[in-house]
Protein backbone atom coordinates (compact mmCIF):
# COMPACT_ATOMS: atom_id res chain seq x y z
CA UNK A 1 0.00 0.00 0.00
CA UNK A 2 2.93 2.32 0.59
CA UNK A 3 3.54 2.24 -3.15
CA UNK A 4 0.33 4.13 -3.83
CA UNK A 5 1.66 7.54 -2.72
CA UNK A 6 4.78 6.94 -4.80
CA UNK A 7 2.72 5.97 -7.86
CA UNK A 8 0.44 8.95 -7.40
CA UNK A 9 3.45 11.22 -7.06
CA UNK A 10 5.03 9.86 -10.23
CA UNK A 11 1.75 10.27 -12.11
CA UNK A 12 1.44 13.86 -10.92
CA UNK A 13 5.03 14.59 -11.90
CA UNK A 14 4.47 13.07 -15.34
CA UNK A 15 1.30 15.12 -15.82
CA UNK A 16 3.14 18.30 -14.85
CA UNK A 17 5.96 17.46 -17.27
CA UNK A 18 3.53 16.88 -20.13
CA UNK A 19 1.65 20.08 -19.32
CA UNK A 20 4.87 22.08 -19.18
CA UNK A 21 6.06 20.64 -22.50
CA UNK A 22 2.70 21.42 -24.10
CA UNK A 23 2.72 25.01 -22.88
CA UNK A 24 6.33 25.56 -23.94
CA UNK A 25 6.44 23.82 -27.31
CA UNK A 26 3.00 22.87 -28.62
CA UNK A 27 0.63 25.56 -27.36
CA UNK A 28 2.24 28.47 -29.25
CA UNK A 29 1.71 26.60 -32.53
CA UNK A 30 -1.83 25.55 -31.57
CA UNK A 31 -2.81 29.13 -30.72
CA UNK A 32 -1.18 30.80 -33.76
CA UNK A 33 -1.63 28.27 -36.58
CA UNK A 34 -1.11 29.87 -39.97
CA UNK A 35 -0.52 33.37 -38.59
CA UNK A 36 2.65 35.41 -38.99
CA UNK A 37 4.39 37.06 -36.06
CA UNK A 38 3.14 40.43 -37.26
CA UNK A 39 -0.45 39.16 -37.44
CA UNK A 40 -0.24 37.70 -33.94
CA UNK A 41 1.06 41.02 -32.60
CA UNK A 42 -1.30 43.22 -34.61
CA UNK A 43 -4.16 45.17 -33.09
CA UNK A 44 -7.28 43.94 -34.88
CA UNK A 45 -10.93 45.04 -34.97
CA UNK A 46 -12.70 43.74 -31.87
CA UNK A 47 -9.66 43.67 -29.60
CA UNK A 48 -11.07 46.63 -27.71
CA UNK A 49 -14.20 44.64 -26.78
CA UNK A 50 -12.27 42.38 -24.39
CA UNK A 51 -9.00 44.09 -23.42
CA UNK A 52 -8.32 41.88 -20.40
CA UNK A 53 -8.47 38.53 -22.15
CA UNK A 54 -7.16 35.44 -20.34
CA UNK A 55 -6.34 33.81 -23.66
CA UNK A 56 -5.93 34.77 -27.30
CA UNK A 57 -5.81 32.53 -30.36
CA UNK A 58 -4.84 34.12 -33.67
CA UNK A 59 -5.01 31.87 -36.73
CA UNK A 60 -4.89 32.73 -40.41
CA UNK A 61 -5.00 31.46 -43.96
CA UNK A 62 -4.27 32.82 -47.43
CA UNK A 63 -7.22 32.76 -49.81
CA UNK A 64 -6.67 33.13 -53.56
CA UNK A 65 -9.65 35.44 -53.92
CA UNK A 66 -10.41 39.10 -53.12
CA UNK A 67 -12.09 40.09 -49.84
CA UNK A 68 -15.40 40.56 -51.68
CA UNK A 69 -15.49 36.81 -52.32
CA UNK A 70 -14.61 35.98 -48.70
CA UNK A 71 -16.90 38.24 -46.68
CA UNK A 72 -20.22 36.64 -47.80
CA UNK A 73 -19.25 33.38 -46.08
CA UNK A 74 -18.56 35.20 -42.83
CA UNK A 75 -21.76 37.24 -43.01
CA UNK A 76 -23.95 34.14 -43.13
CA UNK A 77 -22.15 31.97 -40.56
CA UNK A 78 -24.22 30.42 -37.81
CA UNK A 79 -26.64 27.61 -36.96
CA UNK A 80 -29.57 26.67 -39.20
CA UNK A 81 -31.13 28.40 -41.05
CA UNK A 82 -27.87 30.34 -41.45
CA UNK A 83 -24.95 28.96 -43.44
CA UNK A 84 -23.16 26.83 -40.86
CA UNK A 85 -19.51 27.04 -39.80
CA UNK A 86 -17.80 25.22 -42.71
CA UNK A 87 -16.12 22.79 -40.34
CA UNK A 88 -16.99 19.27 -39.16
CA UNK A 89 -20.78 19.53 -38.97
CA UNK A 90 -21.14 16.11 -37.37
CA UNK A 91 -19.01 17.19 -34.41
CA UNK A 92 -20.87 20.49 -34.08
CA UNK A 93 -24.17 18.67 -34.13
CA UNK A 94 -23.07 16.16 -31.50
CA UNK A 95 -22.82 19.26 -29.31
CA UNK A 96 -26.34 20.28 -30.30
CA UNK A 97 -25.29 23.32 -32.36
CA UNK A 98 -27.49 22.57 -35.42
CA UNK A 99 -24.83 23.44 -37.99
CA UNK A 100 -25.34 22.65 -41.67
CA UNK A 101 -22.57 24.12 -43.80
CA UNK A 102 -23.75 25.34 -47.17
CA UNK A 103 -21.82 25.81 -50.39
CA UNK A 104 -24.16 28.61 -51.48
CA UNK A 105 -24.20 32.31 -50.71
CA UNK A 106 -27.45 32.95 -48.83
CA UNK A 107 -28.64 36.35 -49.96
CA UNK A 108 -30.97 36.77 -46.99
CA UNK A 109 -27.97 36.88 -44.62
CA UNK A 110 -25.71 39.17 -46.65
CA UNK A 111 -26.54 42.35 -44.76
CA UNK A 112 -25.65 41.65 -41.11
CA UNK A 113 -26.01 44.63 -38.80
CA UNK A 114 -24.50 45.53 -35.46
CA UNK A 115 -26.84 44.26 -32.76
CA UNK A 116 -28.10 41.26 -34.73
CA UNK A 117 -28.04 37.97 -32.84
CA UNK A 118 -26.57 34.74 -34.19
CA UNK A 119 -27.74 31.52 -32.54
CA UNK A 120 -30.06 30.95 -29.63
CA UNK A 121 -29.96 30.74 -25.86
CA UNK A 122 -26.63 30.34 -24.11
CA UNK A 123 -24.85 29.85 -27.45
CA UNK A 124 -26.08 33.15 -28.91
CA UNK A 125 -23.64 35.86 -29.97
CA UNK A 126 -24.19 39.49 -30.87
CA UNK A 127 -22.71 41.07 -33.98
CA UNK A 128 -20.45 43.90 -32.83
CA UNK A 129 -18.70 44.85 -36.07
CA UNK A 130 -19.90 44.19 -39.62
CA UNK A 131 -17.73 46.01 -42.15
CA UNK A 132 -18.12 44.42 -45.60
CA UNK A 133 -14.89 43.07 -47.06
CA UNK A 134 -12.93 44.17 -43.98
CA UNK A 135 -14.09 42.83 -40.59
CA UNK A 136 -16.76 40.73 -38.91
CA UNK A 137 -16.83 40.47 -35.10
CA UNK A 138 -19.18 38.77 -32.64
CA UNK A 139 -19.35 38.66 -28.84
CA UNK A 140 -21.17 36.25 -26.55
CA UNK A 141 -23.96 37.51 -24.31
CA UNK A 142 -21.80 37.16 -21.18
CA UNK A 143 -18.99 39.12 -22.84
CA UNK A 144 -16.42 36.39 -22.16
CA UNK A 145 -15.70 35.50 -25.80
CA UNK A 146 -15.00 37.80 -28.73
CA UNK A 147 -14.44 36.25 -32.16
CA UNK A 148 -13.14 38.47 -34.93
CA UNK A 149 -12.40 37.94 -38.60
CA UNK A 150 -10.20 40.46 -40.38
CA UNK A 151 -9.73 40.47 -44.14
CA UNK A 152 -6.46 41.91 -45.42
CA UNK A 153 -6.04 42.25 -49.20
CA UNK A 154 -2.69 41.09 -50.54
CA UNK A 155 -2.57 41.64 -54.29
CA UNK A 156 -5.38 39.54 -55.74
CA UNK A 157 -5.54 37.38 -52.61
CA UNK A 158 -6.78 37.81 -49.03
CA UNK A 159 -5.29 37.05 -45.67
CA UNK A 160 -8.16 35.93 -43.45
CA UNK A 161 -7.19 36.38 -39.80
CA UNK A 162 -9.35 34.78 -37.13
CA UNK A 163 -8.86 35.89 -33.54
CA UNK A 164 -10.53 34.43 -30.46
CA UNK A 165 -10.24 36.45 -27.25
CA UNK A 166 -11.68 34.81 -24.16
CA UNK A 167 -12.02 35.43 -20.46
CA UNK A 168 -12.03 32.44 -18.09
CA UNK A 169 -13.19 33.36 -14.58
CA UNK A 170 -11.66 31.04 -11.99
CA UNK A 171 -8.69 28.68 -12.00
CA UNK A 172 -10.86 25.68 -12.86
CA UNK A 173 -11.98 27.16 -16.18
CA UNK A 174 -8.44 28.20 -17.04
CA UNK A 175 -7.13 24.68 -16.47
CA UNK A 176 -10.07 23.09 -18.29
CA UNK A 177 -9.35 25.21 -21.36
CA UNK A 178 -5.88 23.75 -21.91
CA UNK A 179 -6.98 20.30 -23.18
CA UNK A 180 -9.68 21.96 -25.30
CA UNK A 181 -7.21 24.11 -27.25
CA UNK A 182 -6.00 21.39 -29.67
CA UNK A 183 -9.62 20.54 -30.42
CA UNK A 184 -10.39 24.17 -31.17
CA UNK A 185 -7.49 24.21 -33.65
CA UNK A 186 -8.82 21.13 -35.44
CA UNK A 187 -12.26 22.71 -35.82
CA UNK A 188 -11.02 26.18 -36.76
CA UNK A 189 -8.43 24.93 -39.23
CA UNK A 190 -11.18 23.02 -41.03
CA UNK A 191 -13.37 26.14 -40.93
CA UNK A 192 -10.68 28.39 -42.43
CA UNK A 193 -10.01 25.82 -45.13
CA UNK A 194 -13.75 25.56 -45.78
CA UNK A 195 -14.06 29.32 -46.22
CA UNK A 196 -11.00 29.30 -48.49
CA UNK A 197 -12.49 26.60 -50.74
CA UNK A 198 -15.84 28.37 -51.00
CA UNK A 199 -14.39 31.84 -51.58
CA UNK A 200 -12.01 30.63 -54.27
CA UNK A 201 -14.83 28.76 -56.02
CA UNK A 202 -17.01 31.89 -55.87
CA UNK A 203 -14.25 34.11 -57.25
CA UNK A 204 -13.48 31.76 -60.12
CA UNK A 205 -17.17 31.47 -61.00
CA UNK A 206 -17.57 35.22 -61.44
Amino acid sequence: MRYRPITAGLAAAAACTVAAAYCAWVRPWVMTWGATEDEVAAKLPGDELLPGADGIATRAITIDAPPAAVYPWLAQMGPSPRGGAYTYDWIENLLGLDMHSTDRVLEEYQHPAVGDTIGHGAEASRIEIAEPDHAFVTRTADGDWVWSFTLVPVGQSTRLISRNRFRLPGLGKKLAMIPMEPGSLIMERKMLQGIKERAEALAHAE
